[in-house]
């Protein structure tokens, strides 16, 4: 309760008591899933009654069909349906996900974005057969800039901006976004998160500006006036703004263990005075989407809460306008499923994202109008609140994406020198020092500087999943043009100033410098990757810790810039170091890292520490246990003379610490697993040596190099019956993993493929396999060509593996005269081909 409360100084004093009841875990509720809505805050919905508006909606609405009207409650992904369904379905929505892109590369080109905007605006606007003529709402998870748009400006992500206590740049980042957004023809940007996220084992907390709700509701109000423009002003959802969508309503970041899609088992006051205290302000500021989440409230599932979406949300906060669920999210509403669920519609959800599920779903959606399941009065209250935020929009008077002077001038808007000048400042602003012993920095540019660690030139890893992808991963810094990596920063401003720089992610140089700057970092993740079971970094895996030492033992003073998209326990890495920032997720401006780091050549300071904790850092991995290691708010800046003493390496944490989605990573096991050869006769032997032959000689192993020395293997096979396999020394509960669409992604190189008799499975005992033909998919990869095949987990479960108990997380197999190299085998979401799964 007292380290709760700590962190309400300088809380207004009526909500200060609310949120001292709420750390206490007081109720107001007669049980955990009662709702009080007079308890709740009101909100002010800031536009006036219009009877014009309501005589356009109601004249539309009296022209049209049920079928029609059905059609606006359903949106469906750009990878599901075309401009063809939409003309015969009159959908009212479409949506492009995290992985969804024209033409289903990630490489998808501003044209072709252009090009998709456009098919479906006209398919929508086609008023052959007597249909009615109703834009599009398209809507995209713009969550930290157009991030799934190739060479648009990337800004750091939510938790990093939390720490510059600036929502005027909040603002400026929510314009900038909404104008690239709307240069390729979009209009609805699935933003901004308002998630208060109080257990960073989530996946999503980078998502979450703060753990603090009264920076959350600061924020809200800014970044919905940034992407919609301003209530009451000719900027206000003109034609270089969006929709905005906060999101996700309720409880998304108090989920119990912080896992994704989980239970908020809280008190009501908990929920509404932390978890809801950015919805108020939003609304105040005009927020036309409001997002449901995924999770449940005391085991209430928020896509079914009525007594939050509709008496909460809709009459007492006063929100008049839609309200979406989350992809499929309705499929989690017990008695639902993905293709039906009419109790989210009855619950007050007016859109139900269906990304692939959306053909069914308006099937049942107007068989259930017609029998009354779904009242008329239900129906026509969704659509009125759709039109009026169509009609707000001005999406009827827009025209088509192409005759838009935003969309004709894309090239000029998307990644522009200003916006990225806003992204840069945004770096700058949200660096948090930790350490700085000796006074380290900032560093004299005109030294020789080694700038190491696998993050130091690496545009990918600073800028974190939702970008470009789902979960972010398998990019190259190629796939970014016009941004540049924090080493690329680093090297560029040292040289100017008459220095020298190395880059080597491995620490080798050719020099030895003055100083190493390390920058090292979490992988890239999103929801289910993102989740951890504690707050170890990278447990099992001490290279980047290694890296750190071995410069320092060398007599190298050593900066730490971490990369992350939460708070970790780190007390190792930063004894390792002189100096410690944590640099979050930065985006696509790696150089605003460089802003800060160094001096300017004359000596004098150029860009001072601004960033401020928003999450308090532990002092231990396990979740919620001893005081903060440096309490919220912290953070050090150049005049600060503070020489931090050495940290406690003791994590809390007992036990062997095995990483879940990881087995073979450069060409060897990862810690906690067993990598064999298994020869025709059965006999194993350990494939942690190479060169290696079985003892039959059915199978041989060689080291080769991918991307760095050795980081391969090569395997050739003389016998059908011989196998690869990797063993857990714990068994693996893959099951939540698997409901989650997460495949096994194996990265390799077919050199020779005689026949297609191979195979890759997991084990899950003595008599339980799952094993999945792969001959058919390898036979079309270029022979020499390093490519990722991904097999969904839900191939292994059909295959007969128990997904709860998975001893044997990979195995593979191949007839004779097969040759195969292999670097990585893990779990994942990114790939160059998804097998399909056998039937």
């Amino acid at each position: 309760m007292l380290a709760c409360v700590r962190r309400l100084r300088g809380v207004p004093a009526v909500l200060a008591v609310a949120l001292a009841c709420a750390c206490a875990g007081v109720a107001f509720a007669d049980d955990a899933s009662t709702v009080h809505p007079d308890a709740w805050p009101r909100a002010t919905w800031p536009f006036p009654k219009d009877a014009a508006l309501e005589q356009r909606v109601s004249a539309l609405m009296a022209k049209m069909t049920v079928e029609e009207k059905v059609g606006q409650l359903v949106q469906a992904d750009i990878l599901s349906v075309t401009p063809d369904d939409v003309r015969k379905y009159r959908l009212g929505g479409i949506l492009a996900g995290g992985n969804s892109k024209p033409g289903g590369k990630v490489t998808a080109t501003v044209d072709q974005w252009k090009a998709t905007s456009e098919a479906f605006y006209r398919a929508a606007m086609d008023t052959s057969g007597g249909h009615q003529a109703i834009p599009l709402l398209f809507g995209i998870d713009a969550v930290h800039g157009h991030n799934n748009v190739v060479g648009a400006t990337l800004f750091p992500q939510n938790s990093a901006l939390g720490n510059a206590h600036d929502p005027e740049l909040i603002r400026e980042i929510g314009e900038a976004t909404a104008a690239e957004v709307r240069a390729t023809g979009i209009n609805w940007s699935f933003a901004p998160t308002l998630a208060v996220p109080q257990d960073v084992r989530w996946g999503r907390s980078y998502e979450g500006y703060s753990q603090d709700p009264a920076i959350v509701a600061q924020y809200a109000t800014a970044m919905v006036e940034g992407l919609q423009g301003k209530v009451g002003t000719p900027q206000f959802l003109d034609g270089s703004h969006v929709l905005a969508s906060a999101k996700h309503f309720v409880g998304d970041g108090g989920t119990k263990n912080g896992k994704d899609q989980g239970d908020a088992q809280i008190s009501e006051a908990t929920l509404r005075d932390i978890h809801a205290a950015g919805y108020p302000p939003a609304i105040d500021a005009g927020v036309q989407t409001i997002m449901a989440s995924f999770s449940s409230w005391n085991g209430t599932k928020m896509s079914g809460n009525k007594a939050l979406i509709t008496d909460v949300l809709k009459q007492r906060m006063d929100f008049q306008g839609l309200v979406v669920g989350d992809w499929n999210s309705h499929g989690q509403v017990p008695g639902c499923s993905n293709d039906d669920c009419p109790a989210s519609y009855n619950a007050g959800l007016d859109v139900l994202m269906a990304p692939d599920s959306w053909r069914g779903l308006y099937e049942h959606t107007l068989a259930e109008v017609k029998s009354g399941v779904i009242p008329m009065t239900r129906l026509d209250d969704a659509v009125a609140r759709i039109l009026r935020v169509k009609f707000r929009a001005g999406l009827f008077e827009s025209g088509a994406p192409s005759t838009q002077s935003i969309v004709q001038h894309a090239s000029e808007v998307i990644g522009s020198p200003a916006h990225r000048a806003v992204a840069r400042r945004a770096v700058r602003e949200s660096l948090v020092l930790l350490k700085n012993n000796g006074g380290l920095l900032p560093l004299d540019p005109r030294k020789h500087i080694l700038v190491a660690g696998e993050s130091a030139d690496n545009i990918s890893r600073q800028s974190g999943g939702w970008t470009l992808n789902w979960q972010g991963t398998g990019l190259k810094n190629e796939n970014f043009p016009g941004a540049q990596s924090i080493g690329a920063g680093i090297a560029e401003q040292v040289k100017a100033a008459g220095g020298s720089a190395e880059i080597d992610a491995d620490g080798h140089f050719t020099q030895k410098p003055d100083v190493a700057v390390v920058v090292f970092g979490e992988d890239p993740y999103a929801e289910f990757q993102g989740d951890i079971p504690n707050l170890m970094f990278r447990p099992g895996d001490d290279h980047d810790l290694e890296l750190l030492r071995h410069l320092h033992a060398q007599g190298i003073p050593v900066v730490a810039v971490f990369l992350s998209g939460r708070v970790l326990w780190m007390n190792r890495e930063i004894n390792a170091a002189d100096a410690f920032v944590a640099a979050w997720l930065p985006g696509s401006e790696g150089g605003g890292v460089a802003d800060v780091l160094l001096r300017k050549r004359d000596g004098s300071i150029a860009n001072d520490f601004h960033g401020k904790l928003a999450y308090a850092w532990p002092s231990s991995a396990v979740e919620g246990q001893g005081k903060p290691q440096f309490a919220l708010g912290y953070g050090l800046t150049y005049s600060d003379r503070v020489s931090l003493p050495k940290l406690s390496e003791v994590s809390g944490i007992s036990g062997e610490q095995v990483p879940v989605g990881n087995y073979l990573d450069r060409g060897k096991a990862v810690h906690g697993y067993t990598f064999t050869l298994v020869d025709a006769q059965g006999a194993a032997m350990a494939g942690d040596v190479s060169p290696a032959t079985t003892p039959d000689g059915s199978l041989h192993m060689v080291a080769l190099d991918y991307k760095a020395q050795e980081d391969a293997r090569r395997f050739t096979w003389q016998s059908n019956k011989a196998q690869l396999s990797i063993r857990a020394r714990t068994p693996l509960d893959l099951d939540r993993e698997t409901n989650g669409d997460v495949l096994l992604v194996t990265t390799l190189r077919v050199n020779a493929l005689p026949t297609q008799d191979v195979w890759v499975g997991m084990g899950c005992g003595a008599n339980c396999q799952g094993h999945v033909a792969l001959g058919k998919a390898l036979s079309k990869v270029a022979p020499g060509q390093w490519t990722r095949i991904g097999v969904s987990l839900k191939c292994f479960r059909a295959a007969g593996a128990d997904m709860h108990h998975i001893e044997q997380p990979f195995a593979w197999g191949a007839g004779s005269g097969t040759d195969i190299a292999i670097s990585r085998v893990a779990l994942g979401t990114d790939v160059d081909q998804a097998v399909d799964c056998p039937h």
